[in-house]
This record gives C-alpha cells, sequence and structure tokens, in this order.
C-alpha cells in the first residue's frame, strides 16, 4: 500500500519567536504543510495573537468554519479541522481525533476567524 509522503512543518519557520513553542514541529501530508488557512491558525496558536478570532455564536457558526476548510483553536491550545466527517486537532505527529466530553461544547473553550 501507497504511503503518503509527510513533512515536518516547524514552528520557527512560521514565527520568528514563538511564545507558545510546544510542540517545536508538526508532521503533516505534503498538502496541509502548505495550506495557508493552517498557516494562519498555527501563527495564531503559537505567538498568542488571536485578534483575528472570535468566540462562535452558536455551534453552527463553528461547523460552518470548519466545513468550510479554515480551521478552529480549541482551548487556545489546539489546531482544529474537520476530515471525512470527524473533527480532528492537531498534536506534533498528525491528525488526532477528538474526544467528545463536556468540555467539547462549552462554546467558550472554542475560537474561529
Amino acid at each position: 500500500m501507497y504511503q503518503k509522503k509527510k513533512e515536518k512543518l516547524y514552528i520557527t519557520d512560521l514565527v520568528e519567536d514563538p511564545a507558545y513553542a510546544y510542540p517545536a514541529y508538526y508532521t503533516l501530508s505534503s498538502s496541509l504543510a502548505k495550506n495557508e488557512m493552517l498557516h494562519s491558525a498555527l501563527i495564531a496558536l503559537h505567538s498568542y495573537d488571536f485578534r483575528f478570532y472570535a468566540h462562535p455564536k452558536s455551534f453552527d457558526a463553528l461547523f460552518e468554519t470548519l466545513e468550510s476548510g479554515a480551521f478552529a483553536i480549541y482551548k487556545e491550545k489546539y489546531i482544529v479541522g474537520f476530515f471525512g466527517g470527524k473533527m480532528m486537532y492537531l498534536e506534533s505527529h498528525g491528525w488526532k481525533a477528538m474526544p467528545a466530553t463536556r468540555e467539547v461544547f462549552d462554546l467558550g473553550q472554542w475560537l474561529t476567524a
């Protein structure tokens, strides 16, 4: 079976002096490593510059953001995307399934652009 090539996207390539330096890199597919919307979300997260983000007014607004191909920020700690009908959050080694705990349903935990 053919394995898609993964790339490491280093935070220091996006943000010169990150306020939040962990993780130092993310392992992504080639197409996501070049995705400008993901880059802007990562820059916002790692520089703590959320001026273009706001708490969504409803879950419809949150899912509109995710379904448009943009990325949300959860708890000012994780980048969240929507792939194949599933919410996924980004860790250094790639995308992980988002656990559906009570905290996920608190709109105050989310930021959307």
